[in-house]
């Protein structure tokens, strides 16, 4: 697909002032050169146009506000001055797999003042003896090189990951202080379900204690009624034999 063709495709009935991001890589560029891509984009900050067979940057449009610039894979030998003048506020460039080969191509890049970043990878560049210190000597504004600083620290994804990483750890340390969440309070739920059962345990043994002590009361009470049941019934039986004897003692003495 042609370059024109494509911008128009990306912009999705949106007004070019209103894109800030534009991918373009994989379509054909007119020529070797940019085409489609005007002043109106004036809000763009990230703009890619990765194996499009660039082998010029003269007809890039003045983007002020772009910061990010992916150029990787195109035939790019020179004319890097046109960076400076038409997006000063590139923080990032990638031109990896182009035909940059000499330190002289790479020094028109020292008037982009806040880039931090560039890669070079797979440029005849990056053959050179002292490659790395060259570079980093010439550009002295830029932190990273192919995704390394000159420790060899790799460069973070970008600037927001890095502060989001920054914030997160602060949280787990924060965490890790104060302890899990819940911890104390489910020990003290568990502590007051142990009291609980032992009061629960200790009145229960109250219970039956008082419940054998009132059927052991019960049992004693049934004996002791049957104990004065008995004796009245004694006492009765007694009773009736001296009455039989009485009538019978007043026959003899009538006999007599």
């Amino acid at each position: 697909m042609e370059m024109k063709k494509r911008i128009t495709l990306e912009l999705r009935n949106r007004a070019p002032e209103k894109v800030t991001e534009l991918v373009l890589d994989n379509c054909r560029s007119s020529n070797g050169e940019i085409e489609g891509l005007n002043d109106s984009f004036k809000e763009l900050e990230f703009l890619s146009m990765a194996n499009v067979e660039l082998t010029s940057l003269a007809k890039l449009p003045t983007l002020s506000k772009l910061r990010k610039l992916e150029l990787s894979d195109n035939i790019i030998s020179g004319g890097l001055e046109v960076l400076a003048e038409r997006c000063p506020n590139l923080t990032y460039l990638n031109l990896s797999g182009n035909k940059i080969k000499d330190l002289g191509t790479v020094e028109a890049l020292q008037n982009l003042k806040n880039l931090k970043s560039l890669d070079l990878f797979n440029c005849e560049i990056t053959n050179l003896e002292d490659y790395r210190d060259s570079i980093f000597e010439l550009l002295q504004q830029i932190t990273y090189l192919d995704g390394f600083d000159q420790e060899d620290n790799e460069a973070p994804d970008s600037e927001d990951d890095d502060d989001e990483e920054g914030d997160e750890d602060d949280d787990d340390e924060d965490e890790d202080e104060a302890g899990p969440p819940g911890e104390y309070e489910e020990e003290d739920d568990e502590d007051d379900g142990g009291s609980d059962l032992g009061e629960g345990e200790e009145e229960e043994e109250v219970g039956l204690s008082y419940l054998m002590k009132e059927e052991i009361q019960d049992e004693d009470d049934d004996d002791d009624y049957v104990e004065e049941g008995g004796d009245e019934e004694e006492e009765e039986g007694i009773r009736g034999e001296k009455r039989k004897r009485e009538p019978e003692d007043e026959g003899e003495e009538e006999d007599d």
